[in-house]
């Protein structure tokens, strides 16, 4: 009964969450308006560095521990390829999965690419926000994800200073 109640939770959940068409710049949203909805174990310490980085930047984040992870991140229409810890979502639907630097997910909101639904950052690349582990560094990339489940090359992160 107790998985039940659970499971439901994470439908609901996940069912309030819609993929809302491409936003013309007329409506791009304001970091003063974002709240991220932003799913993660409850132990994972990378994921609350990551919503530190964002909040420290203006975003203001409300933490859901769903019992599984990945079904909330298939229910949002996400593939496995583009998987990392977390996953925020905003009220508009947007999904930014992993480790993204605030500052592109500012660029992407300013001006949302046609048919595109959100970013993602596969993986937990070493260096990226919520994973700085001293000097060390790992060059990624920041995909745009695409309605179609198509991804591109939305940003080269080559150094902590692209970041």
């Amino acid at each position: 009964m107790r998985m039940r109640i659970s499971l439901a939770m994470i439908c609901a959940m996940a069912a309030a969450v819609t993929i809302r068409p491409h936003m013309p710049a007329a409506e791009a949203q304001s970091i003063d308006d974002i709240t991220l909805n932003v799913y993660k174990e409850t132990t994972c310490a990378c994921c609350a560095g990551w919503i530190e980085h964002m909040d420290e930047h203006g975003y203001q984040s409300t933490i859901f521990h769903p019992a599984n992870m990945n079904r909330v991140k298939l229910e949002l229409g996400l593939r496995p390829q583009y998987h990392s810890c977390h996953t925020a979502v905003t009220a508009s639907g947007y999904i930014f999965e992993g480790h993204i630097p605030e500052k592109y997910i500012d660029m992407f909101l300013a001006d949302p690419p046609e048919n595109a639904i959100g970013l993602a950052v596969p993986g937990m690349p070493i260096g990226g926000p919520g994973m700085e582990i001293g000097d060390r560094f790992t060059p990624y990339r920041i995909l745009l994800l695409r309605k179609d489940g198509s991804a591109g090359v939305f940003a080269e992160i080559d150094s902590k200073a692209d970041q």
